[in-house]
């Protein structure tokens, strides 16, 4: 062949190739809108424990280990972790040839220098780390981590510790975790360098912030990475966000709420998905005081007698809770314990029949015939439907006697009045997820006394000496038997006791074009590296 038509043959086959690159390149390229309710406060990974923080944030960042959509722990920046014959001692080795964003190696120096940092005094992630005792670095790719007592959860907490390079946070002046009132000024408010698979391009606070795909992932080719550019929109009003969707204008809705579910199932161009989410609602007592503040029971506590908390629940309709108020969006529960966590107690998990005749009859036989009042806190519509739920609970006690006056507040002055120095609150609603995905979490927070950081939401005023020493033991057990009957002994006595009325396991709806395959998180912090594109049909 003459040498022209082989170069001219070259420069074909040269463009043939270019084209086909630029044509696959393009079949697969996708950007996604994502709109939520809210909008992160941070781009700081260590400042706030928020859900919405964390679930924008770990599309740029990464922990050592994350959860897959079903809650089970896989490796992450951390390609293998174990228990050295040192029972304070964890080793992890870290995942090579990853690179941050900005180009820079990832080492077991960015380990050591993150989790020193999320342990700082103005970190809200700290309580994930109140174990550790020391971090050290073993070699480039080897990390040690030795815990003040043996910690059979430490693996488990640090899914929510998201690493960032000491390099680049030290040369923007941000080692320190910003307190509160500086956050906005911080250097981490709005700009970001982790090693995950969306890299930040630009950040509009309350309006968009928009990433593109991570071409240097050290995960590309082992999942599939199909979104090219991820567009992040917080639309405060339900409304407007549904209508955005069915519009065109967002292609995912990740906060669906469960009155617009059969317009959207009924829409062709949309497609839903639902699950079970790591978190139950319940409604909490004060069962350990002598007087209630916000009843008209004078003298003495109707709560703290076990036979008014039983009418109460079995007062309750849940059934009719997931069917008119939730449609059919919750699983009800008789425990505040999720089945996705370890030590569920499965046994136990039993409600009673709904019956208000009985329920009234029990109030009298406790020596409430005529009932009592009380307020009802709840939290405005931060759990599904949370504030049409305690309009329920007080349509549904009415008929034994009880009345119920809910009085609704902004989230945050619903939790202060639960986990204030005394708690302020005598009947409330609540709701709670599992970051550990472990009992040991649940019972500490909602049933351990108020001692040494345990008992953090216990607005019960319950208290059990016995119960606290079979709690605290959980944290220092590595034998796997000895610790799951512990667990369900802890459990078996909560239960008896009836100090909170369970609702149900809260379910999450995610909506989303017909294309796009988004499946629900457990955790309901989606990983959008996870997403998969439909060929066109």
């Amino acid at each position: 062949m003459p040498h022209r038509k082989r170069l001219q043959m070259a420069v074909w086959m040269l463009i043939s190739a270019l084209a086909a690159t630029f044509l696959s390149a393009s079949a697969d390229a996708r950007s996604i809108t994502w709109a939520r309710a809210l909008d992160a406060p941070t781009l700081d990974p260590h400042a706030v424990d928020a859900p919405h923080a964390l679930t924008l944030n770990q599309q740029i960042y990464e922990p050592l280990l994350q959860r897959d959509s079903q809650g089970k722990t896989i490796p992450s920046l951390a390609e293998s972790w174990s228990l050295t014959n040192d029972p304070l001692v964890w080793e992890f080795r870290l995942r090579r040839n990853v690179v941050f964003h900005d180009g820079s190696p990832f080492t077991a120096e960015d380990v050591v220098f993150s989790i020193a940092r999320a342990r700082q005094p103005a970190s809200e992630i700290g309580a994930l780390l109140g174990a550790v005792d020391e971090v050290t670095q073993a070699d480039s790719h080897v990390v040690r981590i030795k815990t003040r007592s043996p910690t059979p959860l430490l693996a488990a907490n640090l899914t929510h510790m998201l690493i960032m390079s000491k390099a680049w946070t030290e040369k923007n002046g941000a080692a320190r975790v910003p307190e509160p009132a500086a956050r906005i000024r911080a250097h981490t408010f709005r700009n970001a360098n982790g090693t995950g698979p969306f890299v930040l391009v630009s950040r509009e606070i309350g309006q968009r912030t928009v990433m593109r795909r991570n071409d240097t992932y050290w995960g590309r080719g082992q999942i599939p990475l199909e979104v090219t550019e991820l567009i992040y929109r917080p639309i405060a009003n339900d409304s407007e966000r549904v209508q955005a969707l069915v519009s065109g204008e967002v292609d995912f809705v990740q906060d669906v709420p469960v009155n617009e579910l059969p317009r959207l199932q009924a829409n062709k161009a949309v497609s839903v998905n639902t699950g079970p989410e790591n978190r139950t609602i319940f409604l909490g007592l004060n069962v350990g005081e002598g007087e209630l503040a916000s009843s008209g029971a004078k003298g003495k506590n109707p709560l703290a007698d076990r036979r008014v908390r039983e009418a109460i629940s079995g007062a309750i309709n849940r059934q009719a809770i997931q069917r008119n108020v939730l449609l059919g969006q919750a699983i009800p529960t008789g425990t505040v314990a999720p089945p996705s966590i370890n030590g569920y107690p499965r046994q136990l998990d039993k409600f009673p029949t709904h019956d208000a005749a009985r329920a009234k009859a029990m109030l009298a036989e406790a020596g409430w015939p005529n009932g009592f009042t009380i307020n009802l806190d709840c939290p405005r519509d931060t759990y599904g439907r949370s504030e049409a739920i305690c309009r329920t609970i007080d349509d549904q006690l009415a008929p034994i006697g009880i009345t119920v006056e809910p009085v609704i507040r902004n989230v945050s002055d619903h939790l202060a009045l639960i986990r204030g120095e005394p708690a302020k609150t005598d009947f409330y609603l609540l709701g709670l997820n599992v970051p550990s995905f472990d009992s040991e979490q649940i019972l500490t927070a909602l049933f351990h006394g108020r001692a040494n950081g345990a008992g953090q939401l216990n607005a019960t005023r319950f208290a059990n000496a016995e119960l606290d020493r079979l709690i605290a033991s959980l944290s220092g057990q590595l034998d796997f038997t000895a610790r799951s009957q512990a667990i369900t002994q802890a459990w078996r006595i909560v239960q008896e006791e009836i100090i909170y009325i369970p609702l149900h396991v809260q379910t999450v709806a995610y909506a989303m074009k017909a294309d796009i395959s988004i499946g629900v998180d457990i955790e309901n912090q989606p990983k959008l590296k996870f997403a998969r594109i439909k060929p066109p049909q």
